[in-house]
């Protein structure tokens, strides 16, 4: 018998799209609460400020380097099981997080976080590309980019509260407390896959399906623009703060810190987005969240922070839009194994933030601010570019 799609408005669809937001949620959080923790961790263990880096980008590479085979093995061994299996592992290496005293053992483990954290992005959206029906679908992959959205922001801020009662230790335990506390929610609410078609498991058939997707020209255009959109993001995060705290803001780290709340606007438009794609098309509403980004580009170029802070808001505001619509256009376009389209899609978007983040960084060390901006407004106006070609 032909088992119904999810659709919008349904008791499965509120059930399945609350249960993805919390796990987006988890997985952010626990991936980005080290960020604020970064300057206590490098006085308790003594190490230097770029070693102190090292617990957050070794997990961030090793959930990109691990993103291919988790996306592969979920198509044979199933969606709900492995994304539970995964989130469950990253909370309880969570807590060891908190209770190891050596440097290697703490980065050793914020590696095999990221390695758990893997199972869960790429099959997410496989999930709602194969258990949604297609109408309902930009809106549900929309509250999942919304739940990622809150999660790197209150990652980061609960993490700086709880360090302030207690220290490093307490903050990485909270938030991985946080992250058993969704799996629960999440084991009770997401209904089944009922869409799911196992594959045998061959080294051949994950090959043939990593070459059928790589071959799907939208698909290429779809892992473009996560690399270009997620680096871009990134790297205006990762360096603005120096900017601001440099004449003539000379703003202190607590309050350039606050300017991670604009977050909260991506979890708005991820869902709004979602919701326009029905109207006028993933193309334009790709466009518009793009056109967002290089306005919010052009207002952080004066040296006002009214500006500043408004094109930060603009710029969060056009990325979260784009990335939940191109997240979607894979699903709709993967011709199966979507779980693997999935990964190769989240695999470029990390490797995005790595190669464009550490680039950003030598751009404004060698030429400044202008140029930094400069060269993400290039980036933007390629992505443009390629968005027409969907």
């Amino acid at each position: 018998m032909f088992a119904p799609h999810l659709v919008r408005g349904s008791a499965g669809y509120r059930r399945a799209t609350l249960a993805l937001f919390c796990a987006g949620f988890a997985t952010f959080a626990m991936l980005y609460c080290v960020q604020p923790l970064l300057p206590l961790l490098a006085a308790h263990f003594r190490v230097s400020a770029a070693s102190s880096s090292l617990a957050l980008s070794l997990t961030t590479l090793s959930l990109a380097l691990c993103l291919l085979v988790s996306g592969a093995l979920a198509e044979s061994w199933g969606r709900k099981p492995v994304m539970a299996a995964a989130l469950g592992l990253a909370a309880l290496l969570g807590m060891a997080c908190a209770l190891v005293d050596e440097w290697s053992s703490l980065l050793l483990l914020r590696a095999l976080l990221g390695l758990a954290l893997s199972g869960l992005p790429a099959l997410a959206m496989a999930y709602v590309g194969e258990e949604f029906d297609p109408e309902a679908l930009p809106a549900a992959m929309g509250l999942y980019i919304g739940g990622t959205a809150l999660g790197g922001l209150l990652g980061r801020l609960l993490a700086g509260l709880l360090s302030d009662l207690g220290g490093w230790s307490w903050a990485l335990g909270g938030i991985a407390l946080l992250g058993l506390l969704a799996l629960l929610l999440f084991l009770w609410l997401l209904p089944p896959s009922r869409h799911f078609s196992a594959q045998p498991l061959s080294l051949r058939g994950l090959l043939r399906n990593f070459i059928l997707h790589l071959g799907n020209p939208r698909l290429r255009v779809l892992f473009a623009l996560a690399f270009l959109l997620m680096g871009g993001f990134v790297a205006l995060f990762n360096y603005v703060g120096f900017r601001l705290a440099a004449e003539p803001f000379n703003l202190s780290a607590t309050v350039i810190g606050l300017l991670f709340t604009v977050y909260l606007l991506g979890i708005f438009s991820a869902g709004w987005a979602g919701r326009l794609v029905p109207r006028f098309g993933a193309r334009q509403v790709l466009s518009g969240g793009i056109a967002l980004m290089l306005l919010g580009v052009a207002l952080c170029v004066g040296p006002w922070l009214g500006s500043v802070v408004v094109g930060l808001a603009l710029f969060t505001l056009g990325f979260f839009a784009a990335h939940a619509v191109a997240s979607g256009q894979v699903g709709a376009h993967a011709q199966g194994a979507k779980a693997q389209a999935s990964a190769l899609y989240l695999c470029a978007y990390y490797l995005g933030s790595s190669v464009v983040g550490y680039g950003g960084g030598y751009v404004w060390e060698h030429a400044g601010w202008l140029a930094l901006l400069g060269v993400l407004a290039m980036l933007f106006v390629l992505a443009a570019v390629l968005v027409r070609r969907l």
